[in-house]
Formats: structure tokens, sequence, C-alpha cells
């Protein structure tokens, strides 16, 4: 490679560098509003998603640029080795402080709800000192263990720390990417379902309602706080009155009609900045959930719709959908397809696609975990190692272009695996991802797991491949001889992929299902992915009314508040609201209102089950009353038809059981049959029997009352 020219494989590389800052650049934009949040939040986020975006294309550049004794044609996106050294550094360095200090720091900063710098900077400080003394002390002992091994110097304290940073992401990561290679392509095998996808939305849709329900009443019982501190008019400073103004004028709370009376929290008689510090924190993160939870059933209304206009099509063969301003895209408005080819596509064509590709990734799914297990074997029979090196001789292994992007292609799956799985893993507490309205905090920790992440699969992935091959490779040279420097480390990073057979068994046999409805933990922890049966038929016939009601727009959203956070943003960043021209009286009066008088969105919701349950109701009474008609008009039995009103007892053929004798000296017991007989029977043969004396008087009576009771 001497005198060779990589100006073409420069330029390819800063395109692709340009191709993905400006794809980070659009994420960010899709969860916040940029304008809003500050560039001291937002460079950090944009480094963090950036660099790990950019190790995708990294990796496969240093597999071609490690290869010796090849010729330059061969080599079709390689740069110098120093190049490549240098940009592993920068990448690797990058991503570590933003991991480990940065970002945590930065995010309990915006969360900490106090009003000065300073006093933010001190919060986050006091809160991430308990985390980053428990890492000291696993590096203490880490220490030890390499003093032992070869003794004190600045290499082995280098190594040690990237070990460990190491050997804590590729154990998190292999747990996300095991439950993420089964999750993701059955998700798509079960949304190619049109009905069964639909299914699914009924049944979770009454899970969201209720977590807004309950986030909105959260909310209220806050705000209504701040409103009291507002009305209070003495032994508050200045400087707490601005505080508990802006509290008060960013809250949602004018723009109801009601505001709970009952269970308020009490206000202190005394006024400190740290009771109004956690107050404003906890009203960032109740706004927070709360958008949360509006967007996820905002969604979740707009898929049924559409999901259920292309159900609806099939009779006519012409799809068109309902314009919506709030939806951002637009596939659907598509001008260039026509009802029928609309159809078609959304019908026909990408249900066929999401089985295919559902297929292909489930495909891909087995070849990963064949070659994180065979890797410890003989790393010549991965099936990754084998589509990607191409060895025309044993001793010649070659990486051409094909090769280089079918590696991005492997890396990619491995990476969105392992994140995916982040939002289905409900253990992360409140954070979420909101389109245009994400709470810093919750961006600030997903970046800190994205940028955790990528480094340890991207190692992780170089394992895949013959010796020969990536320990040539400038990333080995820089963390892996580190990792392999004591005989921990390495058995660390051989053994530990094995362990992805654990939650990729655990998903795949719904074993996290299980283990919640052994131990009682109740629906919220239950797999979004698999089918809620325990749930019954009553829960998505609920889910299917809310959705109808949302749809039609019948459900009330300004019970929730739903009107006030359609359009605003949660961060404190984007500034103080607009004061409310709610008089000093208006707000006296809504804080007057008790809480039953309070409309419920869950009574509301439940009116057409209870509804649902008397229409039950009365198809029982129809069924009753037509058993009642059928013994009314049944007729006699034979041996009783040939009676007469004149005919004699004794003259008659009478079963053995209704025998004048057997009557004898039974007659409390048989008065005790003939009276259920008689209630069994009725109509004809007790109007039959009405004269006859003895045992027929006692068995039917002689007729009935208008009450319908038999006379005796």
């Amino acid at each position: 490679m001497a005198g060779a020219s990589s100006i073409s494989s420069d330029v390819i590389a800063l395109i692709s560098t340009l191709l993905i800052s400006l794809l980070v650049l659009l994420l960010l934009r899709y969860f916040l509003p940029l304008r809003a949040t500050p560039a001291f939040v937002l460079i950090p986020l944009f480094l963090a998603l950036a660099l790990p975006a950019s190790v995708i294309l990294l990796v496969p550049i240093d597999l071609a640029s490690s290869l010796k004794g090849l010729s330059n044609g061969s080599r079709r996106v390689w740069l110098p080795d120093r190049v490549v050294l240098v940009a592993w550094r920068i990448t690797y360095w990058l991503c570590f402080t933003l991991t480990w200090l940065i970002l945590p720091i930065l995010g309990e900063y915006v969360d900490s709800g106090e009003r000065s710098a300073e006093a933010r900077l001190w919060y986050s400080l006091r809160s991430n000192a308990r985390y980053h003394l428990i890492v000291l002390g696993c590096c203490a002992l880490g220490l030890v263990y390499i003093i032992i091994q070869h003794g004190f110097n600045p290499t082995s304290l280098k190594g040690l720390i990237m070990a460990l940073a190491y050997c804590w992401g590729l154990l998190l990561a292999i747990y996300l990417m095991g439950h993420g290679l089964v999750a993701v392509p059955r998700r798509l095998i079960r949304n190619a379902s049109l009905s069964g996808s639909l299914r699914g939305l009924y049944e979770n849709a009454v899970k969201v309602y209720d977590g807004l329900d309950d986030a909105g009443q959260k909310l209220e019982q806050l705000e209504t706080q701040a409103a009291e501190l507002r009305l209070r008019k003495g032994g508050i400073s200045v400087e707490h009155r601005e505080w508990i103004q802006d509290l008060a004028d960013g809250s949602s709370l004018s723009g109801s009609s009601f505001v709970a009376a009952v269970n308020r929290p009490t206000v202190p008689a005394v006024i400190t900045d740290n009771y109004l510090a956690n107050l404003t924190r906890s009203l960032l993160r109740a706004r927070h959930k709360k958008a949360r939870y509006y967007d996820s059933f905002n969604n979740l209304v707009e898929d049924a719709k559409r999901i259920q206009s292309i159900l609806d099509s099939v009779a006519t063969k012409r799809l068109s959908f309902e314009d919506n301003p709030n939806n951002l895209s637009s596939y659907g408005r598509l001008t260039l397809l026509t009802p029928y080819t609309r159809h078609i596509l959304y019908y026909r064509l990408i249900p066929a696609m999401r089985y295919f590709l559902g297929i292909l990734l489930s495909l891909a799914s087995l070849c990963i975990i064949w070659s994180e297990i065979i890797k410890v074997i003989s790393s010549r029979l991965s099936i990754v190692s084998l589509t990607v090196v191409h060895s025309p001789s044993p001793e010649r292994s070659q990486v051409g272009i094909h090769g280089q992007l079918i590696a991005s292609g492997w890396l990619l799956y491995m990476c969105a695996a392992a994140l995916t799985s982040m939002s289905d893993a409900k253990v992360w507490g409140n954070r979420a991802l909101v389109r245009r309205n994400t709470y810093q905090e919750s961006a600030c920790w997903y970046a800190s797991q994205v940028a955790k992440l990528t480094v340890p699969l991207a190692y992780n992935f170089l394992t895949f491949f013959p010796p020969e091959v990536h320990r040539e490779t400038a990333f080995y040279r820089f963390l892996g001889r580190l990792i392999n420097l004591t005989p921990l480390g390495k058995g660390f990073d051989d053994f530990l992929p094995i362990f992805i057979l654990l939650p990729v068994g655990a998903t795949l046999f719904n074993v996290y299902g299980r283990l919640a409805n052994f131990c009682s933990f109740g629906a919220d922890t239950q797999d979004d992915e698999e089918d809620q049966t325990s749930s019954g038929t009553g829960n998505w016939r609920e889910g299917r009314d809310l959705i109808e009601r949302a749809a039609n727009g019948t459900l009330s959203s300004d019970r929730l508040g739903l009107d006030a956070f359609g359009d605003r943003s949660t961060d404190a960043s984007r500034g103080p609201p607009q004061p409310s021209s709610t008089s000093h009286r208006q707000a006296q009066q809504r804080l007057s209102l008790s809480y039953e008088d309070r409309p419920s969105p869950r009574r509301n919701r439940r009116d057409g089950v209870d509804q649902e349950q008397e229409r039950e109701e009365s198809i029982l009474q129809d069924l009753a009353h037509r058993m009642k008609n059928t013994f009314d008009i049944a007729e006699a039995p034979r041996w009783m038809q040939g009676f007469g009103r004149n005919q004699s007892v004794s003259n008659t053929s009478w079963p053995k059981w209704l025998s004048p004798s057997s009557a004898q000296g039974q007659e409390s017991t048989n008065d005790i049959n003939i009276t259920r007989g008689s209630e069994r029977l009725g109509g004809t043969a007790a109007a039959a029997a009405t004269d006859q004396p003895g045992v027929l008087n006692r068995l039917f009576g002689r007729g009935r009352r208008r009450d319908g009771r038999i006379i005796l």
C-alpha cells in the first residue's frame, strides 16, 4: 500500500459522515424541539448519537484497511492505518466521556428543578456521587488484580478502565441484543396480519388510557398545590413568589373546569428552596409522563383508524385515508397512488413485505446466535465471517466493497436489535421518547445508552472473524489488546456472549410473562408482544369502544387536559408560558370544587361496558320467559289425558308412585312430592285437574290465581 492514494476512499468516507450527521439531526428534530433546546444539551446529544453511528462505517473500513499483502485494487474503501487508529481513539474516548461523565451529569442537571445554574450543578453532582462511588469501588478491586498480575503502570491502569467499561457494556448489550433478535422479527411477522394488529391495538388501548388517566390525576394534584401556593398571601419571600408564579403560569389548571380538592397535598407553613425544587421536579416529570401517554394513545388511535380503513377497503377495492394535520407522515397522501393502487399497496404488498422481512431477519438472528456460540470453538465456521471475508486461498483474506456493505448491515442489525429492546423492557422508570416533546433528561439517558452499547457490540462483532483477520485491525490494537491483557478479561470476552441464549430463550418462550403471572405482578409487566388472553374479550371490546369514541371525537379530552399538552413541550428550557387570564375569584371557585363532582374518564369509559352488560341481562331475561312459556303450554302426560271432571279416582289406572295405597300412610311425604310436582307442571295439566279429588287435587291443585300461584 506504499505510495497508494486513498482520495476516492476519503471522499466516500467524508460523504458518508455528512450523511450520518444529517440523519442524526433529523432524528433529534423528530424527538426534540431544536429551537427550544439549549445548545449545551443539543451538542452532547448530537455527539452521543453521531459518533456511535460512525462506528458502523468505521468497522468495515478498518477491516479492509488492515489486511496485508493485497493489491491496491482489492481494497475498495480504505484509509491509512494511522488515520483509522486516530479515528478509533477519538470515537472511543468521546463516547466514554459522554457515557460515564457528561450525559449523566447533564441529565440530572436539567431534571434538578432548581432555578440557579450553581444549584442545578450541585444537585447533579450529588445525585451522581453514589453511582460514581460504586464505579470507583469496582475500579479499585480491579486495580488490585491488575497490580498482582502485571504490576502498576499507566498502561495497566488504562487497560483496567477500558476493560471494565467494555465488560459492563457488553453484559448489557448481550442481554438487550438477545431480546431484540427474537422480538424484532416476531413483531414484523405479527404486524403483517392486519386483523391481529388491530386486535392488539384494542387490547393495549385500555392500559394506555388508564395510564393517561392516572398521569392526569397526578399532574392535577401537583398543579393544585402550585395554585394554592399562588393564593397564599403571607409568609413567602419575593424570590419564592416569582418562582411560584412561574409554576402556576406553566400549569394547565386554568384551562380545565375542575380541580381535585380531596387528598390534595398539604402546603407547609414555611416555604423553602428545597420544597419548591422538589415541586418543580415533580411537575416536570408529571408533565412528561402525561405527554408520553398522550402521544402513545394518539398514535394508537391513528394506527387503529388506518388499519380499519385498510380492512374496510376489501369490499370496494378502494382505499383513501383521512387527512390528519397532526400526523407528520405523508405516505398515505401520496398523489401518485390511486385509491385502487393504494389498496393493493397497503393490503397486499406491505403485509407481504413484512412477512418476507420478518423471515429474513429471523434467519439473520439465527446466524448471529450461531456465530456467538461457535466463535469459541472455531471462528472460521461463523456465518457472519463467511459472508464478509472472501478467502481465495488460506493465506490471503479479502474484504471487498460487497463484504464491507454486508458487514455494515450485520453490525447495524445487531445495534438496532439491542436499542429497540430498550423500549420493550419496562425497567427504565418514567423515561420514554416522545415525538417533538421528549423530556431532556430522557433524551440524555437514551443517548448515553447508545454510546455505551455501540462500542462493545462493534468489538464483539470483530471477534466473529478469524484471529488472523481481526487481530490485524486498528480497533484490536487499541482496545482488544488491553481487554486480553489478563486471563480474566480474555475469558470474559470469549465466554460471555454464549449467555445470549438466556435472553433469547426467555423471549422466545415468554418466560418474562410467566414469571410475572407467577409472582402476581399484574398486567403492567406483561409483554406487549404476547397475546393477552388472560384479560378476556372484555379488554379488547373496551379498547375498541375507547378508540371508536376517540376517533369520532366523543371521547372528552378536556377532562384529561389533552388540549393543554398537544402542542406544548414539557421541558423547562422553553421558558415560562404566558400568564393566565384567570382571575383570583375563578381560581378560588375551582379550588372549592369537590373531587366527587369531577367527571371521571374511567366512569365514562365504563358506560359502554354497562350498556353491554344490560344487553346481556336482557338476553337472560328473554331466555327465562321462553322457558316459562314452554312449561306453560306443555301437554299433559298420556296417563292423565283420560280424566274428565266426573271420572272417579278408583277407576283410574294409576302409576305405582301415584296409587292410593302408596299415598296412604305417607301423606306428609306425598304432600311434599306432590307440591314439587305441581310447581314443575303447570298450565294445561293443572287446569285439567282443577276439580279432581284426592291425590289429583294435591298434585295439580284446583287452579291458579291471577298472580300465578297454585290453589291447593
